[in-house]
């Protein structure tokens, strides 16, 4: 059974930087593809950063410059590297694992989901 848990989050101010972390059931990030997700009030999830089935990552436009997917295999853990973060980026973050779909990354379903971590910029 995959786990996702998810921690990192916190407070900001713009301007500011934070790195979240998901880490995974064992064998999970490098068997199967991974993305970030993140959902504010009032509004559709939305994918932020992914790796794509090559390995390549694809960003939302609005992270792009900014926001830095990795990962470490070894300690089966996924990051999201958020540098000059602003207001309109506070949402709840979650990583998902196990891509469902031929389209892009950033917009397919995923079968496991961590419990989500918040971040508010202010």
């Amino acid at each position: 059974d995959v786990q996702l848990v998810e921690s990192g989050g916190g407070s900001v101010q713009a301007g500011g930087s934070l790195r979240l972390s998901c880490a995974a059931s064992e064998y999970t990030v490098s068997r199967y593809c991974m993305a970030w997700f993140r959902q504010a009030p009032g509004k559709e999830r939305e994918g932020v950063a992914a790796f794509e089935r090559d390995g390549s990552t694809s960003y939302a436009d609005s992270v792009k410059g900014r926001f830095t997917i990795s990962k470490d295999n070894a300690k089966n853990t996924l990051y999201l590297t958020m540098n000059s973060l602003k207001v309109e980026d506070s949402a709840t973050y979650y990583c998902a694992a196990d891509r469902r779909g031929g389209g892009s990354a950033l917009k397919d379903e995923y079968n496991y989901w961590g419990q989500g971590t918040q971040v508010t910029v202010s």
